[in-house]
Order: structure tokens, then C-alpha cells, then sequence
């Protein structure tokens, strides 16, 4: 399973708003700068970043973007899901009426593989922007 780009890079560019300060406008061209992201993935990034609420633009001398809510309540959850990232561990989709197994009946590891697509979606649930520029993460047990 991978995060593709778009999910990475929008966490990524909303940390960089977030650890600018509250309420700094941030332009996509210094995110850009700052992030190493093409400034015209940033623009398809934010349009749907706007879209969903996580962001809201400003026009102007001064515009730039701002972080709709504040980081410590915006969770990485909301991030990946607004850029259109869907967590998926599942080698079968429910619209298809093939299943896991390319026939019609579901592999051995079908649930394990929705059991892991759970957790990870509760584990960036857990996770706020601000933790990530806090650097705050949930650290695993260590098996015995």
C-alpha cells in the first residue's frame, strides 16, 4: 500500500502553513519554495484543499492562504481525504463484482486487509497538524 504524492505533499504543505505561525498568509509560491513542490501541484492541491474547508484563500497585495481551523483540531485525516486519497489495503473494491480472488468469493485475508485500512484511517484520525509540527507521534509498544 502507498500514499501517493498527493496525499504527502498536501500534509506536508498544510504543516508548512501551520508552522508559519496562526493566521499567517501563505503563499503557494513560498510553500513551494520551502516544500519543494511544483507550484502547479500546489495549485491543484489547494483547490481541492478549498473545496473541503481546510483552507481559505485570500486575494490581493497581502492574499495568500490561511488554515480554515486551527492546526491543533485539524487532523491529517481531513487532509488526505480532501485531496481525493483513499487508504486502501484491499486488492477488491465493493463496486466490482469480482472479488479479491478475481472470482466472485473473497481471498482468506479480506477482513485482515480491512481491519489494517481501519487503523490506519484511526491512527491519521488521531494525528493533528499540530502534532506534526510538534512533532508528536503515537509510539507502538514494542512486542515482548
Amino acid at each position: 500500500m502507498k500514499l501517493t504524492a498527493k496525499g504527502r505533499y498536501a500534509v506536508m504543505a498544510v504543516a508548512d502553513m501551520a508552522a508559519q505561525g496562526t493566521n499567517v498568509r501563505s503563499s503557494l509560491n513560498d510553500i513551494s519554495k520551502r516544500q519543494g513542490i511544483s507550484l502547479s501541484f500546489l495549485e491543484q492541491l489547494f483547490a481541492k484543499l478549498r473545496r473541503a474547508g481546510v483552507v481559505e484563500s485570500h486575494r490581493g497585495a497581502s492574499g495568500g492562504y490561511v488554515l480554515a481551523e486551527s492546526a491543533a483540531n485539524l487532523t491529517l485525516e481531513k487532509i488526505i481525504f480532501a485531496v481525493d486519497e483513499d487508504i486502501k489495503a484491499h486488492g477488491c473494491t465493493p463496486e466490482t463484482k469480482i472479488a479479491c480472488t478475481g472470482k466472485t468469493d473473497r481471498c482468506l485475508t479480506h477482513n485482515l486487509w480491512g481491519a489494517l485500512e481501519d487503523h490506519i484511517e484511526q491512527f491519521l484520525a488521531s494525528i493533528t497538524v499540530q502534532d506534526v509540527v510538534d512533532g508528536r507521534f503515537p509510539v507502538l509498544e514494542a512486542a515482548e
